[in-house]
């Protein structure tokens, strides 16, 4: 029996909604992500698993800060101290575009210890663990800037470049899984998108449409026992019910307001050859919440927030209010009140209003050979609150344009 965690999507250097620690110097959001990296580590060695799964983005950027490099490396660390076999796997977030440049996770690979392997090309690899060896295929994010830059792809489209790069990938696991003892232990580990997964937040309007494609048939092949993959933030089994299980473990922490789902990790095992499951644990995130309320006409707006903040608790959350006045009236919501009664929260990202725009009148056909009764006549037509008094409006309009004339008629004469 084989155990271990698998997780991804880290993304160390998110630093939205937050502000500096006063104790610490470091922004509030990484030490969320790193209160949540440390409790997998944790359980990693609490449960005394075989290995450490890793399937990319550790950080947010390609050219994280020492501090973000030593919160990862740190945490790594205490995993070699416990025998813990680490294996990365590059992402798209640790891969630099600029050909020639070296991974934010090379380091790992160079370091003067034993038990950390770092796959930033698709290879094989065997993990000797205390209860035996593990078989690894590992594919990290498929890069497409060497194949534009090749004369074959020099004309191809990026639906084309994607389609090429899909189709390559997908020889490269059907060889590799060849290549395997189909008596051991084995697992393919990516950082890829497979077509029937469900993208989560922000990131659908990122990568969606350029990424390139795997069908689950095309990971789910023998002697695989489970296939865990990152990139998608949302966890989710797309093997459900069946063997081996296609497993996105998600991103341990929420990365905006549109990750509403549950975060954390995958404890996996592998009791015999065609028989894994998993359990997934659930990490200490970061309370979002996001009110949206439609204020009533009748009542006071700013009591009516605060009725409905009073539903949730939101010490050390994450607040953001979104209100909607009533049509035509005045906005009379006291922002100070609200803030005041937010002060509590890790960080009110703000107190928005969506106001209903009224629609705006027709209006009146105007033609510059039109007198000046036909004109007021036009425009009163056009007001509804003066339509039945039109016809008084324009005699008065008429006999005041007429006295202002009245003036200039007397100088001439």
């Amino acid at each position: 029996m084989i155990r271990f965690i698998h997780t991804a999507d880290l993304h160390l250097g998110t630093e939205n909604y937050g502000k500096i620690d006063a104790k610490t110097g470091i922004h509030t959001r990484l030490l969320d992500f790193s209160h949540a990296l440390n409790f997998c580590i944790d359980t990693a060695i609490n449960e005394n698993v075989d290995f450490f799964l890793f399937c990319g983005d550790a950080y947010k950027t390609t050219t994280p800060s020492p501090t973000q490099q030593k919160i990862l490396l740190n945490a790594l660390l205490r995993l070699h101290h416990a025998q813990i076999p680490v294996v990365i796997i590059v992402g798209n977030h640790d891969n630099p575009v600029s050909f020639g440049k070296v991974n934010s996770l090379d380091l790992f690979r160079d370091l003067p210890l034993s038990g950390f392997h770092v796959i930033s090309q698709p290879q094989s690899i065997r993990i000797d663990t205390q209860k035996g060896p593990v078989q690894l295929v590992g594919i990290p994010w498929p890069t497409r800037h060497s194949l534009a830059l090749s004369n074959k792809h020099s004309f191809s489209t990026a639906h084309q470049i994607s389609a090429y790069i899909s189709k390559a990938v997908s020889m490269i696991i059907e060889h590799e899984a060849s290549t395997l003892d189909a008596t051991l232990p084995a697992i393919l580990a990516g950082h890829l998108t497979v077509s029937t997964g469900m993208f989560s937040g922000s990131e659908k309007h990122a990568i969606y449409g350029n990424d390139p494609l795997f069908l689950p048939s095309q990971l789910a092949r023998e002697p695989f026992d489970y296939v865990a993959l990152g990139h998608l933030h949302r966890h989710q089994n797309l093997n459900l019910n069946r063997q081996p299980p296609i497993v996105y473990a998600g991103s341990i922490e929420r990365i905006d307001f549109g990750e509403k789902e549950e975060k954390g990790f995958c404890l996996v095992t592998i009791h015999e050859k065609g028989n894994t499951d998993y359990t997934f644990i659930k990490g200490p995130m970061r309370p979002f919440i996001q009110l949206e309320v439609h204020l009533n006409p009748t009542n006071d707006h700013t009591e009516q927030l605060l009725h409905e903040l009073e539903k949730h608790s939101i010490e050390d959350a994450i607040i953001k209010i979104i209100y909607y006045p009533p049509s035509g009236k005045k906005d009379t919501v006291n922002i100070r009140a609200i803030q005041n009664a937010c002060s509590k929260c890790a960080h009110l990202v703000g107190i928005i209003p969506i106001r209903t725009h009224l629609p705006r009148e027709t209006r009146m056909a105007m033609k510059i050979d039109m007198d000046l009764a036909t004109l007021l006549d036009a425009y009163f037509e056009s007001k509804p609150i003066l339509k039945d008094k039109k016809q008084k409006l324009v005699e008065q309009a008429l006999l005041l344009y007429e006295e202002s004339k009245a003036p200039d008629r007397e100088v001439n004469g």
